[in-house]
């Protein structure tokens, strides 16, 4: 493909289902039983208008903020996502893109790369974690991740109830061995291009979560720890409050939907939280993140950082969120469509289209920074929000 710049993350998508082997596609894809929540995602932004003007719009647009204390070029950030095999340098390439741009990145601990090796390409790294392993385990995550240089941490709560999917879940192996290589080999051959980019640098995807890794032993494979995490109990929220204090730092919990919930959050010692329903790959029929945003930022937004995940796509969903009383926006898959499409340059592609989005919508509505959005700038149908647990 000569021309590798797109112009929207839609195009981005397109180029990474037809450079993908279809598992791998499948995997980004994801979602949860009839899909109602990650199709909600989407649409509930496409049923929010904007209330535009036309004439003494500003010539400039400042579009910087900060959260959980680091700089942010533009209030978007990277969400962490598991295992991405869909490009040999992995979360390297995103931290690259993402530090190029002035943005933090969260990084899983389901990562391909080590907290080591993306910190020394971006010194805003927020490291996430899921309840998994006892308490000393996850104490040794935390000091590993500070020693390492993150500057937070994001717990992961809204990935508890995902039950199989309509659609049929792409097989994806334990590891990639000889039997494993054998089966997925009319995959990778259908798609030369992303099977060439591993061959040429003699790196075929291990499958491995170095960042689970107890010190000094080998590294589990994916399953491997989805297996810890799936046999530890399900925290308390005073597990959660302990959690909070052994890091003593910014720390955010992701994936609140529910007005009481925030309150607890705020009660454990956080300092930000993320209106989340994992992508729609949690409790499906969990109503659309930017749905019960207002009733959380009404609830608590005077005492903790309010960011949201889910359904973000282009800029005007952006500043929507932000209008609507988000501080800034994560972005899961459509980075990753950015980095199976064309690597770092891909991601770079893809927060650069967000960032000209952001741009022209402030413009449109005739606002100059984030601080002067307000929810007078969108048009909500009757009905649109939800307020749970209140």
């Amino acid at each position: 493909m000569a021309d590798k710049w797109f112009e929207s993350v839609a195009v981005a998508q397109r180029r990474a289902e037809k450079r993908l082997p279809k598992s791998v596609y499948g995997a980004l894809i994801a979602g949860a039983e009839k899909g109602v929540s990650l199709a909600d995602n989407l649409s509930a932004f496409a049923e929010l208008g904007l209330a535009p003007h036309i004439a003494d719009l500003p010539r400039e647009r400042h579009m910087a903020t900060t959260v959980m204390g680091q700089d942010l070029s533009m209030p978007v950030f990277i969400s962490p996502t598991g295992v991405q095999a869909v490009h040999p340098d992995g979360e390297v390439a995103v931290a690259r893109a993402a530090a190029n741009r002035g943005l933090p990145m969260g990084l899983s601990s389901f990562a391909s790369k080590s907290i080591e090796e993306v910190t020394a390409v971006n010194g805003q790294v927020f490291f996430q974690m899921y309840w998994s392993g006892d308490r000393d385990t996850m104490v040794q995550r935390l000091e590993r991740a500070r020693a390492a240089g993150a500057k937070g941490i994001i717990l992961t709560l809204d990935w508890s109830s995902s039950n199989g999917r309509d659609w049929g879940s792409p097989w994806i192996p334990e590891k990639m061995d000889l039997k494993s290589m054998i089966k997925l080999a009319p995959e990778a051959l259908s798609r030369p291009r992303w099977f060439w980019e591993f061959i040429k640098r003699a790196h075929i995807p291990p499958l491995q979560t170095p960042n689970m890794a107890v010190p000094g032993t080998t590294p589990p494979t994916f399953f491997g720890a989805y297996y810890e995490w799936m046999q530890s109990p399900l925290p308390t929220w005073d597990d959660i409050a302990w959690l909070i204090a052994q890091w003593n730092g910014q720390f955010l919990v992701k994936g609140v939907c529910r007005v009481d919930d925030a309150r607890r959050v705020v009660d454990a010692g956080a300092t930000a939280l993320s209106v989340s329903n994992h992508g729609g790959n949690n409790l499906d029929g969990t109503p659309a993140s930017i749905r019960v945003l207002p009733s959380i930022v009404a609830a608590v937004g005077g005492d903790v950082e309010i960011v949201l995940d889910g359904g973000i796509r282009r800029g005007s969903d952006v500043v929507k969120a932000v209008a609507l009383g988000a501080r800034a926006v994560m972005i899961g898959r459509a980075y990753l469509w950015g980095l199976a499409a064309n690597g770092q340059a891909g991601v770079e592609n893809v927060l650069d289209v967000l960032r000209g989005g952001i741009d022209a919508t402030m413009t449109g509505i005739g606002k100059a920074s984030l601080a002067d959005l307000d929810p007078s700038d969108v048009i909500a149908p009757e009905g649109f929000f939800r307020t749970l647990g209140a």
